[in-house]
This record gives C-alpha cells, sequence and structure tokens, in this order.
C-alpha cells in the first residue's frame, strides 16, 4: 500500500507538473502578474498532495523587498516555504541544470549563483540588489549546503552580501538598507506524532543522497509536519555589519527550530533564551 501511495502520488506531481509548466512559462516570458502568484499556489497544491502539514508562526515581510535568510534540510523546504510566502530563490547554478527540477526553479525567477567565479558572483550579487528593489522576496540557504534537520549549521556570512544592497535613504537621508528576515524550517510530525532524530533523514536530504531514491522512500513514509517561523527582521543598519547581521540571524533561526523541535509553543521563545544562559553557566562550570 505504501508503494502504492507513493506511485499514485508522483504520479499526479508529475502530470500536473507538464501540464502547469508552459502556464508558468508564458506568465515569465511576458512578465504577467500571476507568475508571483501561482508558484504559491501550486506549492501549497504539492504540500497537500504530499501530505506536508505546514504551520506558520508569525509573519513574512510583505511591506518591501526582503531577504529571507533560512536553514535549509531538504528540497522539500522549497516547497514548505514558497506555500508560506509569495517567494523566489538563490540557489547554486548547479541546480538549473537539474531534470525538470531546474525548469521549475527557472519558473520561480530564481537567481542563480556561480561561486567559484568572482565576475559571475558580481554579476548575480547586482541583480540580487535590483529583484529587492523592484520589492521581490528572495530566500537564501546561508549555511551552504543542507543538513539532517536536527541542528543549525554556521551561517556564511559571505554568502549574505546581498544584505548590504541598498533600498535608498530615510527621510533623513541616511542610507537604508534591504531588510533581512530569518526564517526557522523545523520538520517535527510524522502521522501525528512528535518526528524522533533518526526519522528526520528520510526527509532531509544531505550529503551524498540520491535525489529519486529519496524522494521515492519520503513518499513511502507518510505524511509529515513541518513548523515555518518567520522572525522579526533586521538590516545592516541595526545589526552595523554583514558579519554581524549575520550572527543575529543564525540564532534566531537557531532558537526557533529549537523550539519547534521541542514541541514548545511559540510564546516559549522568552523561556528558551531565559534556559541558554543557565545552560553556558553550566558548560563553563564543567569545563
Amino acid at each position: 500500500m505504501q508503494s502504492l501511495r507513493a506511485a499514485a502520488i508522483l504520479s499526479v506531481f508529475l502530470l500536473v507538473t507538464i501540464v502547469l509548466i508552459p502556464w508558468q512559462e508564458m506568465a515569465v516570458r511576458l512578465r504577467l502578474k500571476r507568475r508571483k502568484t501561482f508558484p504559491q499556489r501550486y506549492h501549497r497544491f504539492l504540500c497537500r498532495l504530499f501530505g506536508i502539514r505546514v504551520t506558520v508562526v508569525g509573519r513574512p515581510v510583505c511591506s518591501s523587498g526582503v531577504l529571507m535568510v533560512a536553514n535549509h534540510t531538504s528540497y522539500f523546504d522549497i516547497l514548505v516555504l514558497s506555500s508560506a510566502a509569495r517567494v523566489s530563490f538563490v540557489a547554486k547554478s548547479e541546480v538549473a541544470s537539474w531534470p525538470l527540477f531546474g525548469t521549475l526553479a527557472r519558473l520561480q525567477e530564481t537567481v542563480f549563483i556561480e561561486r567559484a567565479k568572482r565576475s559571475q558572483t558580481v554579476e548575480a550579487r547586482d541583480l540580487i540588489r535590483e529583484r529587492l528593489a523592484q520589492g521581490d522576496a528572495l530566500v537564501l540557504f546561508p549555511e551552504g549546503t543542507s543538513n539532517d534537520g536536527n541542528r543549525v549549521l554556521s551561517f556564511k556570512s559571505a554568502l549574505m552580501g546581498a544584505a548590504e544592497a541598498e533600498l535608498g535613504t530615510d527621510a533623513q537621508g541616511r542610507v537604508r538598507h534591504v531588510p533581512v528576515q530569518p526564517v526557522s524550517v523545523s520538520y517535527v510530525g510524522l502521522y501525528g506524532l512528535p518526528m524522533a532524530r533518526d526519522m528526520r533523514p528520510l526527509f532531509a536530504w544531505y550529503g551524498d543522497m540520491e535525489l529519486v531514491p529519496h524522494l521515492w522512500e519520503a513518499m513511502q513514509t507518510g505524511p509529515f509536519e513541518v513548523v515555518v517561523e518567520f522572525h522579526e527582521a533586521t538590516s545592516v543598519d541595526t545589526e552595523g555589519s554583514r558579519k554581524a547581521l549575520a550572527v543575529v540571524a543564525e540564532a534566531a533561526v537557531r532558537r526557533g527550530q529549537a523550539r519547534a523541535l521541542a514541541g514548545l509553543p511559540p510564546d516559549a521563545r522568552a523561556q528558551l533564551r531565559a534556559a541558554a544562559p543557565r545552560q553556558e553557566s553550566r558548560a563553563a562550570a564543567a569545563a
């Protein structure tokens, strides 16, 4: 039955996607407004189809262009984040060449970055700045890779150069930089029960895992729950530098994931902050 379920889900996914690709292709080519709204509707459909229940905490910035920085666990992050907000993504250039998934990324107006070539990195930075100035919401994964979903890796400040994009000046004539909104993505439940640590690799895609076998196993495993938390936005203006901004954003994402994996409600964030100094004190005493 699990194999039949997985086969049915993937068959519907392929059929619907192949039918809808020309629809979105036309919208992107003609610069129609629906090119921004359609991906969200499409990914909400996929979440229902795949059995992904998404709980959203907080609100995404919608009043201006925003750079969202999130932890990265799986290709499912794309479905989850896109179902929660109207976003595009910043991805490594290799993604553009992936069969089908590269096409879907392009149709969501993903910004592809060639990290090895400095000249193209500058071009990508300028494109990101232009997109943010136009009011787009771009999602960046500053860990630089995905992981097992049980932790948050260090944010690489070098990948957050777009945070220094200028969006004009304020009433006092001071330069105003793009807002940066930390976002936590946490895989928390399976079949309505808390997801154990050793179960997350069934949905987390990292290391040398093959994409198609992993997707097939995930579809066989069953419905799962994800919590997405949009934290308070900040910026280089507030934090003083890109490196300081990366530290603050990483801490917010780490707290959000820890709270969600522990099954704590949103208002328990203060409890986590209060517990952190005590844990640090105990660690220092042990040392």
